[in-house]
């Protein structure tokens, strides 16, 4: 018996035409297409909620904001990721399938994907000329990540707790972090 691969493997230029006819998301990583896994109900409540605050305070302004189906080239014919939160802000983006210029990029954390959230995704991420924040929203216990860069292009980083307000400099908004985790309902652990 053959044993067959699970990787998906095509040129950019395949994945850009195949990825939409799926079912499921596929971001693409130097030739391999990698399936997205789906999410908890606290994950998609932190997008919701984060997605609603944006998009609510930045609707007449020239900002365009997205959640979890809108896919970022991070590096042409080499990386296509999917943020949970995607906002940009330039008008060059006009491509219907994707973001080039994001000023603004928000992963909600999971076990799963931390570790590349933090690690290479951010990597790569801190390579748009454009992105101006980088956020991580923690689902298991309140907490608010936020890596800004400074005019100097330093990335500074700075940690918000349920009590914070979070400015996003790169959209000129204030944020509750309380707001962001409505009907989040977090896992108590009880001492025995």
């Amino acid at each position: 018996m053959v044993a067959l691969s699970d990787r998906i493997l095509m040129t950019a230029a395949e994945y850009l035409v195949w990825e939409p006819q799926q079912e499921g998301r596929y971001e693409y990583w130097d030739g391999e297409a990698i399936a997205m896994s789906g999410g908890t109900r606290n994950h998609n409540r932190v997008c919701l909620n984060f997605v609603k605050c944006l998009d609510n305070c930045l609707k007449n302004l020239l900002y365009e904001v997205y959640i979890l189906d809108v896919k970022v080239q991070v590096e042409p014919g080499k990386k296509y990721f999917y943020p949970d939160v995607v906002v940009t802000g330039d008008r060059g983006d006009r491509d219907p399938q994707l973001i080039q210029f994001p000023c603004l990029i928000i992963e909600v954390l999971s076990p799963s994907t931390e570790a590349i959230d933090r690690g290479t995704k951010f990597t790569k991420y801190r390579q748009f000329p454009s992105l101006q924040e980088y956020v991580l929203v923690q689902v298991e216990q309140p907490g608010v990540e936020v890596f800004r860069r400074h005019q100097e292009g330093q990335w500074v980083f700075s940690d918000y707790s349920l009590s914070d307000r979070l400015l996003l400099a790169s959209v000129d908004l204030e944020i509750a972090i309380a707001d962001l985790y409505r009907q989040v309902q977090f896992e108590t652990n009880h001492a025995e």
